[in-house]
């Protein structure tokens, strides 16, 4: 014969030891058992069929749970009946409504309440037999409406909690109501406010380890508005369902009503000196703000109408509580305003020199020992030291959430993520919002700082032996305990999340208001540099016209009157075709270089040791002609467009015979080292030409690639227009490269540039086509 299951739970109870972990880890909402005082039918929507049944069906209903499953609901429901219970599941996820029903039992008919949810694909049904003369929900209307008027003039979350307490102590009579406030999703929680019967032991202001209520007790909590035991030392009912007898999961009973709970719990609370209990629970933007906590020293059963009213009571305590909380952070917001205004007055693009001057401001706006900003890889941080792990650790978590999203911990080291080795004097407390999808970040620091608690019970022993073994002890009886709370900071409050997401907010707006302002004048840059282009090449163009018909007319005038004229007016005819011909070298020039900015580029990858002998074909007589030799290394490919890369070097070998020195060992070096730019950043492939020549003054040599300009005369160093330099430096830059040089009188220039990395765009680069 074996034990009724009440029995063998109590047995195994009994054989093993007391595990916190044990009690973390129990599925709950599957027991796969009820409270007795009613009685539970889950059968399929579709067709009817009851799938489980409770083993209190015979007692309650007149037909025993094995003859039930199997069978049609209309065994126990009339069609009407059933049919009304399927729009209530159809329409309700969790069981919210009262459907009163009359079954007939025993010949008679009986009349309860009827709460239905589904679960996958059955449909729930929940019956508490009615008393005989249970209050309708019309007895409860002028408490409950007494209740929210109440409330409502509540003026501070502490006033809100406490009339809360009271409210819900009126409407259904327990012995003991508290308002209880979890400290984070996972935290320990207190005793905000506290409505109690004369003789008991307050708790108000005391703390309880956050193992009483363990994670999945918190996700039901979160997901049912409302559980009631009616009595702690209820055998409870097992539940029939043959379809399982495969080894398949108990039925989910999430959303039941009449589930049970776990035998931690109900240990826990006799432990206490509990009899009933009934807890609301209390959201706060879907996440579980706390719970009103009912306790009674006898046994009470709720009717579900008094549920539904404590039910919709705590659906309009958690708004009004949002409502004063999102009120008292609007406040608080209004009294920052003055200091959020003088940060946001003095940003500018250099957003992070601005946003953390000396005066440490930001660190101030939310009372904080320091603040960072990351943006791009870069970071910038003020007021204390940061650890560069600690920022790296950051920097991963707010890559992905969206642009203003605010996270926070006031106990940095039980983050899974927290970074070894933090120094002592480190922060103990983050509050960062996310700045963008890549990681960029703006946080705010906290140092640890000691606070003191009142505990219900030692936390640092939450397990003690009792009178039934290592058990969650009881609580109260003068136990308070004060504890030192280490290595965590001041807790974070909304009102602090909300200043740091509206200053995330103006900043965006500042921020595209400088890009926008920004991109205008680019454009403007644009139009008016293509305008110059145009006007350049347009010029140059029309101007070669009537300066060819000028320096023709001199020549045939000397071809042809030479022998009329006198010598003054020969050497004058013969200066005009000299100074038309200068002219026209200078407007060739100029239409070189204003064709580099109508065409495209086109780059590859190159070997750069071909572009310098094609550009030495060109280069070669001039440099012979100098004595200068050519050093060449060995020289990688490169990726640039060829044929503008030839045209550097042409002009920087070029450049190099014309300013040779008088010496025997004339030489120009070609080689590629890997060097950092002027600018900064990483160091880039950098292109090298050097020559032993006169040098370059140092006062002159920004001047070397301005266009048209020369540093000697115009008959001397072999002429030229002075564009040439100009030219290297405009097609440098087009390739997103940098140009530099380094030169000493007597020793020598060496010009260095860069091609930009491989895969960047440089400026105006694929815009247009070569043009003439």
């Amino acid at each position: 014969m074996s034990l009724p299951d009440s029995e063998r739970e109590a047995e195994a109870s009994a054989a093993i030891g007391f595990d916190l972990s044990e009690c973390a880890q129990e599925p709950i909402h599957r027991l796969g058992r009820i409270q007795s005082h009613g009685t539970l039918l889950a059968v399929e929507a579709d067709t009817g069929i009851v799938d489980t049944a409770a083993l209190n069906t015979g007692s309650l209903l007149g037909i025993e749970a094995e003859e039930l499953v199997g069978g049609p609901i209309t065994r126990v429901l009339s069609p009407e009946q059933w049919a009304e219970a399927l729009d209530i599941g159809a329409q309700h996820a969790a069981a919210s409504l009262v459907l009163p029903v009359a079954i007939d039992v025993a010949g008679g008919p009986r009349t309860f309440d009827v709460t239905a949810h589904r679960v996958g694909p059955l449909l729930v049904l929940e019956c508490e037999p009615r008393a005989v003369e249970a209050p309708h929900f019309a007895h409860f209307y002028q408490g409950v409406r007494r209740a929210l008027t109440r409330l409502r003039s509540s003026t501070t979350a502490a006033e809100c909690c406490q009339e809360a307490a009271r409210e819900i102590r009126a409407l259904t009579g327990f012995d003991r109501v508290v308002a209880y406030r979890f400290d984070g999703e996972d935290g320990p929680g207190e005793v905000v406010a506290e409505e109690l019967a004369a003789g008991h032991e307050p708790w108000l202001g005391l703390w309880f380890p956050a193992s009483d209520i363990p994670p999945q007790a918190r996700r039901l909590y979160r997901d049912n508005w409302i559980r009631a035991i009616a009595d702690v030392d209820d055998s409870s009912v097992g539940l029939h369902s043959p379809f399982r007898a495969d080894g398949s999961l108990p039925l989910d009973l999430s959303n039941s009503v009449l589930r049970t709970v776990s035998g931690f719990h109900l240990e826990y609370l006799r432990n206490i000196g509990v009899k009933s209990s009934m807890s609301v629970s209390v959201l706060r933007e879907g996440e579980l703000w706390g719970l009103i906590a009912c306790h009674g020293y006898a046994a009470v059963t709720v009717p579900p109408e008094l549920r539904a009213a404590c039910e919709f009571f705590g659906v309009a305590f958690s708004l009004q509580l949002a409502v004063i909380e999102e009120r008292e952070q609007a406040e608080a917001l209004t009294a920052s305003r003055e200091r959020l205004d003088r940060i946001i007055s003095r940003v500018t693009s250099d957003l992070e020199g601005s946003l953390l001057a000396g005066d440490d401001a930001l660190s101030a706006l939310l009372d904080a020992d320091g603040a960072a900003l990351c943006r791009g890889g870069r970071s910038s941080v003020s007021g204390m030291g940061v650890p560069p792990a600690l920022l790296e650790t950051l920097r991963a978590r707010a890559a992905g959430p969206a642009p203003g999203t605010v996270w926070s911990t006031d106990r940095l080291c039980e983050e899974p993520d927290h970074p070894d080795g933090m120094p002592e004097g480190g922060p103990a407390g983050v509050l960062m919002v996310t700045l963008s999808r890549s990681g960029d970040f703006l946080a705010w620091f906290r140092r640890a700082r000691p606070t003191t608690r009142q505990w219900a019970t030692d936390p640092s022993r939450p397990v003690q032996a009792g009178p039934r073994g290592e058990r969650l002890t009881p609580r109260g009886s003068g136990a308070v305990f004060r504890a030192l709370v280490h290595g965590q900071s001041l807790p974070w409050t909304p009102t602090d999340r909300a200043t740091a997401q509206e200053l995330w907010r103006t900043l965006t707006g500042l921020v595209l208001r400088h890009e926008e302002e920004l991109a205008a004048l680019n454009e403007q840059l644009r139009i008016t540099n293509s305008d110059l282009d145009s006007f350049a090449h347009v010029a140059a163009h029309d101007l070669k016209e009537p300066l060819r018909g000028i320096s023709n007319a001199a020549a045939f005038v000397i071809e042809d009157a030479a022998a009329e004229l006198d010598a003054t007016t020969v050497r004058r005819l013969a200066t005009m075709r000299r100074l038309a011909g200068r002219m026209d070298d200078l407007l060739n020039s100029l239409l070189h270089f204003a064709r580099l900015g109508r065409g495209g580029l086109h780059r590859t990858r190159v070997p750069l040791g071909r572009v310098l002998d094609s550009a030495l074909d060109v280069a070669a007589e001039r440099l012979a002609e100098a004595r200068v030799r050519v050093i060449r290394h060995d020289l990688p490919e490169v990726y640039a467009d060829e044929n503008r890369l030839y045209e550097v070097l042409v002009n920087l070998l070029v450049n190099a015979a014309k300013y040779a020195a008088d010496r025997d060992d004339r030489t120009v070096e070609v080689l590629v080292d890997t060097l950092r730019p002027p600018s900064g950043g990483d160091p880039q492939q950098t292109v090298v030409v050097r020559d032993n020549g006169i040098g370059i003054p140092s006062d002159r040599q920004h001047e070397v690639f301005e266009l048209f300009r020369r540093l000697h005369g115009q008959g001397e160093r072999g002429g030229g227009t002075g564009v040439g330099l100009a030219i290297v430096k405009r097609i440098v830059e087009r390739h997103g490269g940098e140009l530099w040089l380094d030169s000493e009188p007597g020793r020598g220039t060496a010009f260095f540039f860069t091609l930009g990395q491989e895969g960047e765009v440089g400026q105006e680069e694929g815009v247009g086509q070569e043009g003439g």
